[in-house]
């Protein structure tokens, strides 16, 4: 007995079981990594070599050592003649006795250390300082932002002497004694040197080099030098997008210039962010951008899943020249994430992040507890009618002293169904490697995120939301020929989450919809009375006479009914090649990608039956009772006996998609002139796994051409044309397929030659300009709409003498319209790249694109075309968006240990509606949404409230509903001097505020690195973006809906007529006069965040870091998170998160 309690102390939990295999799965990988890195480290050190080859220089056989194995040769050009030639003839033979025949009798005498030959003349004493006297140095190399660098050059000045740094940015060298300076070196980074002075640790921080022409840019289907780039263009570094969050796009807002994102929700597995580039041009169509992962266009979802380590680069298209390629699919812009390969290294590289993290709500709204609760419910009772209070003053004593929780319940609802803060996990791994021939990079990431849903032992099941999702990417690299290259790349997601059976976002909303004091929880069996007999089920709260089984909803039952479990999987893989076509031109290049994605989803849900007990209102008693520990309750079962045994249901969907395309690329410079050029071949099939319908069941199908030229003289003067040639299924023949043009200039004006007394101030200027036009097909749900939709078994027909005959007959669903066509959108932009000072880097664009012919039914038909009732479709929108979008990065180096750098992006997007199909207005101007943005708020102007009955009497007679009352809201007749009417009705509404979707977004932030130790922090905020609150006004339709807090400490009533409070006169029922959208319920929802911060030391190999997410947020609304958004505020809260981290590069 005792034995089996020991093993049962230590045996993990069952909801850890999996989470523990996995750890053990993952720890595995690693250890299996670090053997094969230990065996590859075994194998460089032997080697062995074959080379025959006579009269060949000493420097060729340096080369063909570094050729036929990885060894690095390292000499000084005094001490060795690499122009001697010599006769070699080895097999087998290890670089030892190789360098023994090429150097016999020469004097000569080498070390050979790891993969590194450091050869030097036979001197004794410099060989001595070399092997006795040499000292170690070591240090890590990082970017301005803190972020490690790996793979860079670290030389002993005027000496062949150095390493590289690790995948951590870490390198140990060891140096001789007279040695007195260290050069650091990296492709896109200034050269740093540092004076040793005796140091044993030297820390560096590389900065970007700017000038180098070098640089590549990642661009629509390939890449180009950033220097002759002329479209609009940002790049985000991997590191800046790794936050406290499993879904990736939480990190953009603020910080990628051009981009409008924002978090509704934070749900595990629906917390990630809506994202707009440039905002919203369109009021019909799809508006997400498009996103394209190595190549293959993907879905939100699958962006959201990638970890940041996986990525190599991340670029934002934003201006017609960006995007044309396109065609059809960039009108909204375009994400171009490209995954990490594989590189040439001694030996495999294993980086390892693991993260436990605290979340908890950034924001709840408060409520008034049952005390408060009845007395307002009994003042709004009185205030608009006569009669007896429900609430007796027994009542509210009895909850006031809690003198018995179910005679009087005084139930939390928030507070009982929800944990003030929860705890997940992370853990990611990945090894990177290679040779000359092939090279790979693999990535496996597991997360759990619970959510904070308290677990209640009366089920035997968790109705926690909890997200368990697993990610591995696998990208191998073969070079099959100095000019061939073969790739396959794989990316495979789980996803399995597990939430109640009504799902979480609708348990907040039960919250508000149910008071604290009609019933309690449950009801304990003891209370239950015999004449009952055994319960087979839980005698839940309940009080009858609502909607749901004549009862109130009771959201803890609800809550705990049942529980859904989901699985999604989601496979990308990728194969693409590459070959060189110098034989037959320089600069020539064929490429070909071919990809297949399949995603699928199933869900299984169980929810048994609710059953809810009343008892008798103890507001009816005249009197109290002399003992309430015997007082007699009287059950009552609310509606029809449920069953409480679960049930079943099933759903499953999926779908997949293959994708081509071929394409030719051009590259050549002659003396001052470049000249690019690409054509290429896309074709794309879309089909669901399990269709609904016929309709549903047909592939939809895209293809098209593309290509680019591209022209540079002098590394000054730049254009390039690109267009996209594409066609859709969604057109009739005439206008299936569609041209997209676009073109660009640029200027480098500081590479001219005047301009070099200007250099030290303003290092780098460029001026951009484009022109085009872009595509889009995603023009709502409908498809094939060029074609009639007629439905053969319809309503039918009624007719005989009594109307009693029926006979179904063809119906028309919508009527054909060959016209059809796609949003077409004009672009134009002008931008500059500028660094000052060498250190301050600025990037700026101002653009404006009128989206022309937007999809969408028809709102105004004369009746007279006896088209009632059946859609009729055509391109009649017209949306002008315009706005600008910059970013700066500042960076110095105060030393060697200590830099920082500064960040910051503005964007800001207004659109404004041009045309659309509405009634003419002629009379009511107003209703016009025509001049006003896409997610304008429309609403009645409110002034205050009424004073008195005389001041209704004297005012506007307001006909929005309901008896007005003083108290109540007073509006604004707007159309007094139109109609004369002197009437508030519908006519009356105005536009009010900014849009639901925020005009500017901006965020700042430094970072700074002192030694070892690392500091950021980052500021996020939105802008001109409004919205209402509404669905929480007091007692609801229902008479049973919460009150939120800030109501009770301000509204009008007969002691306190303020006519500015900040509720209107109570009612026991939502009053349609004070219910209405209107400015007294606007809101700004403006707001800044203290976004993320970050403080992390490093040491050697590891690096230990606190991160947190949405810690800080300053607003005028302070009732829920304003990022929520509007309504009553009962949504998934967002999350403020603290993780604690630990990064080792092995």
């Amino acid at each position: 007995m005792k034995k089996d309690l020991i093993c049962y102390a230590f045996r993990p939990r069952a909801g850890w079981a999996k989470w523990f295999l996995i750890m053990r799965m993952i720890l595995f990988f690693v250890m299996a990594n670090l053997m094969l890195a230990t065996a590859s480290d075994g194998v460089a050190q032997s080697e062995r070599l074959t080379i025959k080859a006579n009269s060949t220089t000493v420097g060729e056989v340096f080369d063909m050592i570094r050729q036929n194995s990885n060894y690095n040769i390292l000499y000084k050009s005094e001490d060795i003649d690499i122009n001697r030639k010599v006769n070699v003839d080895v097999e087998n033979a290890t670089v030892e006795e190789l360098l023994n025949q090429v150097f016999k009798e020469e004097g000569v005498q080498y070390v050979v250390r790891k993969n590194q030959v450091i050869i030097r003349s036979n001197t004794p004493p410099h060989m001595a300082l070399l092997q006795q006297e040499s000292r170690t140095i070591r240090g890590r190399v990082s970017d301005v932002e803190g972020n490690t660098i790996p793979g860079v050059n670290v030389l002993v000045k005027g000496t062949s002497i150095g390493t590289i740094t690790d995948m951590n940015g870490n390198y140990t060298l060891d140096v001789p004694a007279d040695a007195t300076t260290l050069v650091f070196s990296f492709i896109g980074m200034r050269n740093q040197e540092i004076t040793i002075d005796g140091k044993t640790t030297i820390n560096v921080t590389l900065v970007e080099d700017t000038e180098m022409v070098d640089e590549i840019q990642v661009v629509g289907y390939g890449t180009q030098k950033k220097e002759s780039v002329v479209g609009s263009i940002q790049t985000v570094e991997p590191q800046a997008l790794e936050v406290p969050s499993s879904n990736i796009s939480t990190a953009f807002a603020g910080k990628l210039a051009g981009v409008i994102a924002f978090q509704r929700s934070g749900e595990p597995g629906a917390d990630g962010a809506n994202f707009f580039i440039r905002g919203i041009s369109t009021f019909s169509g799809a508006t997400n951008p498009l996103i394209i992962l190595d190549g293959v266009q993907v879905s939100q979802g699958d962006l959201n899943a990638l970890s940041p380590e996986v990525i190599e680069s991340f670029s934002i298209l934003k201006d017609a020249t960006a995007t044309a390629l396109y065609g059809t699919r960039g009108a909204n812009g375009v994400m171009i994430v490209t995954t990490k390969s594989g590189k040439n290294l001694e030996k495999a590289k294993i980086n390892v992040r693991i993260e436990n993290s605290i979340s908890m709500p950034t924001a709840v709204p408060d409520f008034v507890d049952g005390v408060e609760f009845m007395k307002m419910y009994n003042e709004a009772v009185i205030g608009r009618s006569t009669g007896d209070v429900p609430y007796s003053q027994l009542k509210i004593d009895g909850t006031r002293q809690n003198i018995d929780p179910y005679l009087f319940p005084n139930v939390d609802w928030y507070g009982e169904l929800f944990k003030p803060y929860t705890m997940n996990q992370t853990a990611n791994v990945n090894v990177m490697g290679g040779g000359k021939k092939m090279d790979y990079f693999m990535n496996v990431a597991a997360n759990l995120d619970n959510g904070i849903l308290e677990k209640f032992d009366i089920n035997s099941y968790d109705n926690n939301v909890k997200v368990r999702r697993y990610a591995f990417q696998n990208n191998i690299n073969a070079h099959l020929s100095e000019t061939t290259r073969l790739s396959l790349r794989v990316n495979a997601q789980i996803k399995q989450k597990d939430a109640p059976s009504i799902g979480a976002q609708n348990v907040f909303g039960l919250v508000m919809e149910a008071n604290p004091v009609d019933f309690p929880i449950m009801y304990p069996d003891y209370l239950i009375p015999e004449s009952l007999g055994e319960l087979d089920h839980i005698p839940f709260g309940g009080k009858s006479g609502g909607r749901y089984n004549d009862g109130y909803r009771n959201p803890f039952a609800e809550m705990t009914r049942g529980y859904s479990e989901g699985f999604e999987s989601t496979v990308i893989a990728t194969l693409d090649g590459e070959q060189k076509l110098d034989f037959v031109t320089e600069g020539l290049t064929f490429k070909a990608l071919a990809s297949f994605k399949n995603w699928s989803s199933t869900t299984v849900t169980r929810s048994g039956g609710v059953n809810q007990y009343g008892i008798d209102d103890i507001s009816l008693l005249t009197t109290p009772p002399v003992d309430y520990s015997s007082y007699a309750y009287n059950f009552d079962l609310v509606g029809n006996v449920q069953n409480p045994t679960l049930g079943t249901t099933t759903g499953t969907t999926g779908d997949r998609n293959i994708y081509f395309q071929t394409q030719l690329e051009y590259d050549r410079s002659f003396d001052s002139h470049t000249v690019g050029g690409m054509i290429i071949y896309t074709q794309d099939e879309f089909m669901l796994n399990n269709p609904n319908g016929l309709i549903a069941s047909l592939p939809k199908r895209r293809q098209g051409i593309a290509g680019r030229l591209t022209y540079g003289f002098g590394g000054k003067y730049l254009a390039e044309f690109n267009f996209g040639y594409n066609g859709s299924e969604n057109f009739a023949e005439k206008k299936r397929f569609g041209f997209f043009p676009s073109a660009a200039v640029g200027y480098a004006i500081s590479n001219e030659s005047f301009w070099e007394p200007l250099s030290n101030v303003v290092s780098w200027l460029k001026l951009r300009a484009s022109w085009g036009l872009v595509g889009n097909d995603q023009i709502g749900n409908e498809r094939f709409v060029y074609m009639s939709d007629i439905d053969l078994n319809g309503a039918g027909y009624t007719t005989g003498i009594d109307q009693n005959y029926t006979r179904s007959g063809p119906v028309y669903n919508r009527y054909a319209n060959n016209d059809i066509t796609w949003e077409i959108g004009e672009k134009i932009n002008v931008g500059m790249d500028m660094e000052l000072f060498n250190k301050i880097n600025i990037t700026a664009d101002v653009y404006q694109e009128i989206r022309n012919d937007i999809f969408l039914a028809r709102q105004v038909i004369p009746t007279s075309f006896g088209t009632a009732g059946t859609d009729v479709f055509g391109n009649l929108g017209k949306v002008k968006n315009q706005g600008m979008d910059a970013s700066i990065a500042v960076s110095h180096n105060f030393n060697s240990d200590f830099s920082m750098q500064l960040k910051g992006t503005f964007t800001f997007a207004q659109n404004e509606v041009l045309e659309r199909d509405e009634p003419p207005f002629s009379t009511y101007k107003n209703l016009s949404r025509v001049g006003y943005p896409v997610n304008t708020l429309w609403g009645y102007q409110a002034e205050r409230l009424f004073i008195d009955q005389a001041e209704i009497d004297n005012s506007p007679i307001q006909q929005l509903g309901g008896t007005v009352l003083p108290g109540d809201i007073k509006y604004t007749d707007i159309t007094q001097d139109i109609d004369g009417l002197n009437l508030v009705n519908s006519d009356d509404q105005v536009a009010m505020g900014h849009p639901t979707i925020p005009e500017i977004v901006y965020g700042i932030g430094p970072s700074f690195r002192y030694k070892n130790l690392d500091f950021s922090f980052f500021f996020q905020g939105v802008a001109r973006t409004s919205f209402f609150i509404n669905g929480f006004h007091p007692f609801g339709t229902s008479s049973i809906r919460n009150v939120l807090d800030f109501i009770a400490e301000d509204y009008w009533s007969v002691e306190d007529q303020n006519v500015y409070a900040a509720y209107p006169r109570l009612s026991k029922m939502d009053h349609p006069n004070n219910t209405a959208n209107s400015s007294y319920w606007l809101r700004d929802a403006s707001f800044l965040k203290l976004k993320n911060a970050e403080i992390g030391y490093t040491h050697k190999f590891m690096r230990f870091y606190v991160r947190g997410m949405n810690l800080l947020t300053f607003s005028k609304f302070d009732l829920w998170d304003p990022e929520q958004g509007g309504g009553n505020g009962l949504k998934y809260p967002t999350q403020r998160v603290v993780n604690l981290g630990i990064q080792m590069s092995l």
